[in-house]
C-alpha cells in the first residue's frame, strides 16, 4: 500500500479538490507522523496544506505551506497552539460541486461583453512565463512542474490590454475529471468585468473538455463572482494564514 492510499482514509468526508489532487496523485505531496502506520497527515499542493487524523500542536507546527486548512475544531487548536500570532484565522467559502448549474448561454454572454481595448488568448508558452514576472499572477501556474506540464495538463485565458497581460483565469489544480480554478486580475485593471469574462471562458473551456470547473471563494467578493457565473456557496470554513 503506498503512502497515499494509507492517508487517504484520514481525509474521508472532505470533499475538497486540492486534497483529491493530492490523493490521486496529480500533484502536491504529503507528510505524515509515522509512514508506516500514519494517525495524522498534512497533505501540501499550491499555498495550502490541509491537516487530517489526530490532532497534534508538534505536528501542526510542520506546516509545509503558507495557508493551514484545519479538518476540525480540534486542529483548529493545534494550529492554534504551535504558531500563536504568527497565524491569522480567518474564512473561506466552500462552493457546491453541481455539474448542471452552469448555462453556456450565459457564460458566452460574458465571454462576449470584454471591452473593446481588450483581447481574450489562451495561455502559450509565453504568457506561462508572463504569468511568474508579477506577484498578482503568481499562482495561475504555479502547481505545474513546468510550462510543458501545463500546456499539457492545464490550460487558462488571459486578458491582454496593448499585448500587456493584465487579468485572467487558469488550472490551479488538476483532479480526476475536474479542474481548481484560479482567478485573478492587476490591480490597475480591476472593476471592469474582467475576471467575470475571463472565469466564464474558461469555465466553458472546462466542459468542451469534460472537466467539472472547481471553485473555492478567498472571500465574498469571490463568492459573489462565483454565484454570478452559475455557483452557489456551500459553507465557510476556518484556515490560518501566515502572516
Amino acid at each position: 500500500m503506498t503512502l497515499l492510499e494509507k492517508i487517504s482514509p484520514l481525509f474521508d468526508g472532505w470533499n475538497e479538490t486540492l486534497i483529491r489532487s493530492v490523493l490521486e496523485g496529480h500533484m502536491g505531496y504529503a507528510i505524515v507522523d509515522d509512514e508506516t502506520s500514519p494517525t495524522a497527515a498534512q497533505v501540501v499542493i499550491g499555498d495550502f496544506c490541509f491537516f487530517a487524523g489526530r490532532p497534534s500542536t508538534t505536528f501542526a507546527a510542520k506546516a509545509a505551506a503558507e495557508e493551514l486548512v484545519p479538518q476540525n475544531e480540534a486542529w483548529e487548536q493545534a494550529i492554534e497552539h504551535a504558531w500563536g500570532d504568527r497565524v491569522m484565522r480567518r474564512l473561506r467559502y466552500a462552493i457546491k460541486k453541481e455539474p448542471d448549474a452552469f448555462r453556456p448561454e450565459t457564460l458566452q454572454y460574458y465571454v462576449d461583453s470584454l471591452p473593446e481595448e481588450y483581447e481574450l488568448r489562451l495561455f502559450d508558452e509565453t504568457l506561462y512565463a508572463q504569468s511568474f514576472a508579477e506577484k498578482w499572477s503568481h499562482d495561475f501556474c504555479n502547481c505545474f512542474n513546468d510550462c510543458n506540464d501545463f500546456l499539457t495538463r492545464g490550460f487558462g485565458v488571459a486578458a491582454l490590454h496593448n499585448g500587456a497581460f493584465v487579468a485572467g483565469a487558469s488550472t490551479y489544480a488538476i483532479y480526476n475529471g475536474g479542474i481548481e480554478i484560479e482567478i485573478d486580475t492587476m490591480p490597475d485593471h480591476r472593476q471592469r468585468g474582467l475576471a467575470t469574462v475571463c472565469g466564464a471562458k474558461l469555465i466553458l473551456e472546462a466542459l468542451d473538455r469534460g472537466l467539472y470547473p472547481s471553485w473555492d471563494a478567498f472571500d465574498l467578493r469571490s463568492v459573489s463572482l462565483a454565484e454570478k457565473l452559475g455557483y452557489h456557496v456551500d459553507h465557510p470554513y476556518t484556515v490560518y494564514m501566515m502572516r
